[in-house]
């Protein structure tokens, strides 16, 4: 069954890469590749540098989440910067590749282990900073539909009419909000974990969860204001609406399993900006993937590059990796006892 998986999640993102490749070509046909490179050269150059400062951002909460993991296991010896380039050359990497669960645990593991970290201690860390991913979109999610309940009418003929429904949609937004006040109240009062079957929501230190509510968005404002800034002002939806359709755009691209979520991404883009002429949103989205995933991508793997070259030196020299101090082990959706023992399975 583990071969099985392995094989059909990789041919389901080829799929949606193919499908969504299709109904993209129809939705932009008669656009001239003219068009498109005079849409991207009229972007002013104080756009460019906005939208590369909306860039640092996300890629700075990204580093705070990782740093919001280490606070919650206890661990405070690894420096800023180390954390820093580790979360900037996980999510840069995971980003193009695909399931940044499983690509970003394979980095963190080989750069927090040489730190001193067990495998149980980065499993929770990529769980916890997976969560908090997560809770970030439920947050804004929620704040979207509940401030515009009729933005998923943009995407009619393309989800379910009971979804694009602003009704349906307003009720939707104030449960996404209520879970995150579920969250909210359940670390201040310290409440006993919610196991829901295999599910189990861990709360956190209030210290933790402060930071979480505050680190989460932050990502994806920044990651939506990279597209925001580069589109034009004639026919701009304002930053609310283009941040309600990259949330939808992004979930649809993280559901579809596509590496990097090409095609998948833009089709959901283009077809909720009818406003906005469709050259212009093609060379906002080329500036949004240039900035967010392809020069990070290449920093990244020179990154990589240097780090596995300075661990051989250390190894060929003897040198031992840093121990860390106990920590506990909890995270939302993890049980740590359970990890420690199929580590120690693993290692029979």
């Amino acid at each position: 069954m583990k071969k099985i998986n392995d094989f059909i999640w990789p041919i389901i993102g080829l799929a949606a890469v193919i499908v969504s490749g299709y109904l993209l070509y129809r939705e932009l046909a008669g656009i001239s590749l003219a068009e498109i490179k005079s849409s991207f050269a009229e972007i002013p150059v104080h756009r460019f540098l906005l939208a590369g400062l909306a860039t640092l951002v996300a890629y700075a909460a990204l580093a705070w989440y990782d740093r919001i993991a280490l606070l919650h296991l206890g661990v405070r010896h690894i420096s800023w910067f180390f954390v820093s380039v580790c979360s900037f050359t996980t999510y840069a990497l995971s980003h193009n590749i695909g399931a940044s669960v499983f690509s970003g645990a394979v980095v963190r593991y080989r750069a927090y282990t040489a730190k001193g970290l067990s495998a149980a201690q980065v499993a929770v860390l990529v769980a916890l900073c997976s969560f908090t991913f997560g809770l970030g979109t439920i947050l804004l999610g929620g704040i979207v539909l509940v401030a515009l309940p009729d933005t998923l009418t943009r995407l009619n003929g393309y989800l379910p009419s009971v979804l694009t429904d602003p009704a349906t949609a307003r009720i939707l937004g104030a449960a996404l909000l209520g879970f995150v006040a579920l969250y909210v109240v359940g670390s201040l009062l310290r409440l006993k974990p919610l196991t829901i079957r295999t599910f189990k929501l861990q709360y956190p230190r209030p210290q933790i969860m402060v930071r979480q509510i505050i680190a989460a968005p932050l990502e994806l404002l920044g990651a939506a204001g990279i597209i925001y800034f580069a589109l034009p002002e004639a026919g701009n939806p304002g930053f609310l609406v283009v941040l309600a359709v990259f949330l939808a755009s992004f979930s649809a691209a993280l559901v579809s399993n596509a590496p990097g979520g090409l095609g998948v991404f833009e089709l959901v883009f283009v077809v909720a900006m009818p406003d906005v002429a469709r050259p212009s949103i093609i060379a906002a989205l080329l500036v949004f993937r240039l900035f967010y995933f392809w020069v990070p991508f290449l920093i990244s793997v020179v990154v990589v590059l240097l780090y596995e070259r300075n661990r051989l030196a250390s190894a060929i020299k003897g040198e031992p990796a840093e121990a860390a101090p106990a920590a506990p082990l909890a995270a939302p959706g993890l049980d740590p006892k359970a990890i420690d023992a199929r580590v120690r399975k693993n290692r029979v």
